[in-house]
């Protein structure tokens, strides 16, 4: 009999490609999604309920129906402008609303979560690689909710026995090879579907902040993970936790970064059309680099970045875009 599974988030973008993970590797994933940012539509691999994560009634009647194995948290805001303008709704959702969420799990007995994190934890870093153990230093109010979720992780861990498996993320991008899911966010603030859409006609000319970085080309350098790849390191994550019967904390990235002016000519190379662009000041709070030591998910997950090369990535998520602009 398979086992199921909590999603938090599953019907929003890293969440839905989880969900298919999960499905493929015999888990059932029950998705719980508010859908204020995430879409019915990529409820795909099990059941969407739509609720919110503060709502204790509904997470109990959910374990107890559900008897879950493990849950997979996604459910947060994640504009980090806006966090910096409503600091409390983004406390009282991401972190508020993760504490609620444990609570259940403490109520239900369950001993396992899978935690989405991000490399914001660690705001504007003195090296060029980031590895786990680099000071976190998070520079605006969703990045410090994260680091304060993390924390509480951890507490939780040492009084209650809840095992976690922390995943700090850099930039994920892409979209479903099978074209079922993929990048859909409104407002839209990530580079490679921004790029797209310029491309194709569909947004304005894309804004580049800064071209005056200490960087080769001038332009701040990030690393790019394919949200494919994403969600098997949270399958392996929720694997080694029930194997091991131990909490694990992971980076996920490529270990290479690809600056903003070689994901743009990538665009034009892949899809054979320019993007127009418009030059930009520097964005506070934006590091030249940002690149991720990725040995210990290697080491402890045997997870790689498979599909995580610039040019894949952009040719994933133009099939995606050019046919959600064809809807």
């Amino acid at each position: 009999m398979s086992e199921n599974v909590l999603v938090t988030g599953g019907a929003g973008y890293i969440g839905s490609h989880t969900c298919k993970e999960l499905a493929k590797n015999g888990l059932v994933p029950v998705s719980l999604d508010n859908l204020v940012y995430g879409h019915r539509g990529f409820a795909k691999w099990g059941p969407l309920v739509e609720g919110d994560i503060e709502d204790g009634v509904l997470l109990d009647r959910l374990f107890a129906e559900h008897r879950f194995a493990a849950v997979i948290h996604f459910a947060a805001f994640a504009y980090v402008g806006e966090s910096v303008q409503d600091p409390g709704k983004y406390y009282r959702n991401n972190v508020a609303g993760t504490i609620s969420l444990l609570e259940a799990m403490r109520r239900a007995a369950c001993c396992d979560i899978i935690f989405s994190s991000t490399c914001a934890t660690y705001g504007t870093p003195e090296t060029d690689l980031i590895g786990e153990d680099t000071p976190q230093r998070p520079i605006n109010p969703y990045g410090r909710g994260k680091l304060m979720v993390e924390t509480i992780l951890q507490d939780y861990q040492a009084a209650y026995g809840i095992r976690h498996g922390i995943l700090r993320y850099f930039n994920a991008a892409g979209a479903d090879p099978d074209g079922d899911v993929g990048e859909r966010h409104d407002p839209e603030t990530h580079l490679v579907p921004l790029a797209i859409k310029a491309a194709l006609g569909q947004a304005g000319p894309l804004t580049v902040f800064g071209s005056d970085y200490p960087t080769p080309d001038g332009t701040a350098i990030r690393d790019y993970v394919h949200v494919t790849d994403l969600a098997d390191a949270h399958v392996r994550a929720l694997q080694f936790l029930r194997r091991e019967k131990a909490s694990v904390v992971c980076n996920l990235g490529t270990g290479c970064g690809s600056s903003v002016q070689e994901v743009v000519d990538t665009i034009a190379e892949v899809c054979g059309r320019e993007v127009p662009l418009r030059r930009g000041g520097r964005r506070a709070g934006d590091p030249p680099r940002l690149v991720a030591a990725i040995g210990r998910a290697s080491e402890l997950l045997g997870w790689t970045a498979r599909r995580s090369a610039i040019e894949t990535i952009v040719a994933d998520a133009w099939r995606w875009h050019e046919r959600e602009g064809q809807r």
